[in-house]
C-alpha cells in the first residue's frame, strides 16, 4: 500500500483528492489530514478513511476535533509545528493543497521522504521556486504539477526535448466578472467576484480568477517549474475551459491538452502516475461542445499579467513578496476596505517600494529569506 497525507484535505481539491483515495482503499493507507476551521469534515474524512492524525492549523479548534476523534484511535494535533511534524512522517505520496505562503514549509518538510509531492499550492512555486525544486533534487523527490495548467503542459510535453519548445500557453476562464463592462468593475462585490461560471472553488481562488491573479501565479509557475523565458509563456482566454494548456514546438505543432473542468483530472493523473487509470470525470463530447473560443486577455482588464512578468524577469525574492502583497490586497476587498480594481494598484505599490529599498535582489535565496520577505510584504500592503 503507499502512503499518503493530504494537507489541505478539507478545500475543494484535497476533498476531490480523497474522493479518488475512498475509491480505491485498497491502494493506500493515509497518513495525514490537514485542514483549518472545518473540524467537523477533518474529522469525519480522518475517520472515514483511518487516518493516523487529523491536524487543524486553527490551535483554537483542538478541543473540537479531539472530541470529534474521541475512541477512533487517531492523533488529533493543531498549530504550525503540527502540520510540519506531519509532514516529516514519511509518505510516498503527498497533496501540497494548503491556501497560501503557509504550505510551502510543510511541502519543503514533504519532500525530505524521497516520494511524489503532488503540488497544487501554487505559492510554492511562486515563492521559492528554486528551493523547492532544489530540495526535490536533493532528496530524490518528485514533484508534479496539479494545478489543471501545469498538469496540462506536463501531459503535452509527454517525452518531447524541452529544447524543441518554443512556447507554452495556458487558459484562462477570465473568471466571473469576464463580461463585465470595465468601467462597471469597480463595484464589484467579494460575492460577485467569488462566483464562478466554470470551476468549484474556494472563494479566495474564484476571486483570485476574476481578477487573474491566479493566471499572473501560473505564468510564473510556469517558469520556475518548466525552466520557460518568460518571452516563452502566454496566457489566452477560453471561456469554456476545455483546452487548459497548449504546448507549441519549434516545428509549429501545438499540442494541446482538452478535458472538462473537474480538478480530479490533473490530480487522478497525479495519483496514479505513470499510469493512466480510469477517473470519474466527465468525458468531452466534441460534437456537442460545438465550438471552442479564445482571445487575449485585456491589459487594462488583467493588470496582474503585467505585473507577474516583471516578477519573472526580475527573480530573486520577487516571487515571494508579490505573493505576500496579493494575498494582503486580497484580504483588503474580501474585509470591503478596497475596491476590486485596486487590488493590483496595492500589490503594485508594495513591489515599488521593496524594489526601492533594494531588498528583493537575491542572487541565490533561503526558506528565512522567502519568510522574512513574505512578512515584510504583507505589512506594506494597505489601503491606499
Amino acid at each position: 500500500m503507499r502512503r499518503i497525507s493530504v494537507f489541505g484535505a478539507t478545500g475543494s481539491i484535497g476533498q476531490n483528492t480523497l474522493d479518488l483515495i475512498a475509491r480505491e482503499p485498497e491502494r493506500y493507507a493515509v497518513v495525514a489530514l490537514t485542514g483549518s476551521s472545518n473540524v467537523a469534515r477533518l474529522a469525519e474524512d480522518a475517520i472515514r478513511l483511518r487516518a493516523e492524525v487529523a491536524v487543524t492549523a486553527d490551535e483554537s479548534r483542538l478541543g473540537e476535533l479531539r472530541d470529534a476523534l474521541a475512541g477512533t484511535g487517531i492523533e488529533a494535533a493543531a498549530g504550525q509545528g503540527a502540520l510540519e511534524e506531519a509532514a516529516d512522517r514519511p509518505t510516498d505520496w503527498c497533496m501540497s493543497a494548503i491556501v497560501g505562503a503557509a504550505g510551502l514549509v510543510p511541502g519543503l518538510r514533504a519532500l525530505r521522504h524521497g516520494g511524489t509531492l503532488a503540488l497544487a499550492n501554487k505559492e510554492s512555486l511562486v515563492c521559492a521556486g528554486p528551493l523547492l525544486m532544489a530540495e526535490a533534487r536533493a532528496h530524490g523527490a518528485r514533484v508534479l504539477p496539479v494545478d489543471s495548467e501545469h498538469s496540462a503542459v506536463f501531459q503535452a510535453l509527454a517525452d518531447n526535448d524541452p529544447a524543441a519548445v518554443e512556447k507554452i500557453v495556458i487558459t484562462a476562464s477570465g473568471g466571473g466578472l469576464r463580461d463585465w463592462p470595465l468601467e462597471r468593475l469597480a463595484t464589484a462585490t467579494p460575492d460577485e467576484a467569488g462566483s464562478h461560471p466554470n470551476w468549484d472553488m474556494g472563494t479566495r481562488i474564484t476571486i483570485d480568477s476574476a481578477s487573474m491573479f491566479n493566471k499572473a501565479m501560473e505564468l510564473i509557475e510556469t517558469h520556475e517549474y518548466f525552466g520557460t523565458p518568460p518571452g516563452g509563456i502566454e496566457a489566452v482566454i477560453h471561456p469554456q475551459s476545455i483546452v487548459h494548456a497548449l504546448v507549441q514546438f519549434r516545428d509549429g505543432a501545438l499540442m494541446a491538452h482538452l478535458g472538462a473542468p473537474d480538478m480530479r483530472h490533473a490530480i487522478g493523473y497525479a495519483l496514479h502516475w505513470p499510469e493512466r487509470r480510469d477517473l470519474p470525470v466527465e468525458r468531452v463530447d466534441l460534437a456537442a461542445l460545438g465550438r471552442l473560443d479564445f482571445a487575449a486577455p485585456d491589459p487594462a482588464r488583467y493588470p496582474a499579467l503585467a505585473l507577474a512578468r516583471g516578477v519573472i524577469a526580475g527573480g530573486g525574492l520577487r516571487g515571494a513578496a508579490f505573493n505576500a502583497a496579493k494575498e494582503a490586497a486580497l484580504d483588503l476587498f474580501i474585509a470591503r476596505a478596497i475596491a476590486f480594481t485596486d487590488m493590483a494598484g496595492c500589490v503594485e505599490t508594495t513591489l515599488d517600494e521593496m524594489e526601492r529599498s533594494g531588498c528583493l535582489d537575491a542572487a541565490t535565496i533561503t526558506l528565512d529569506m522567502v519568510l522574512d520577505t513574505d512578512r515584510e510584504a504583507r505589512a506594506r500592503t494597505r489601503v491606499p
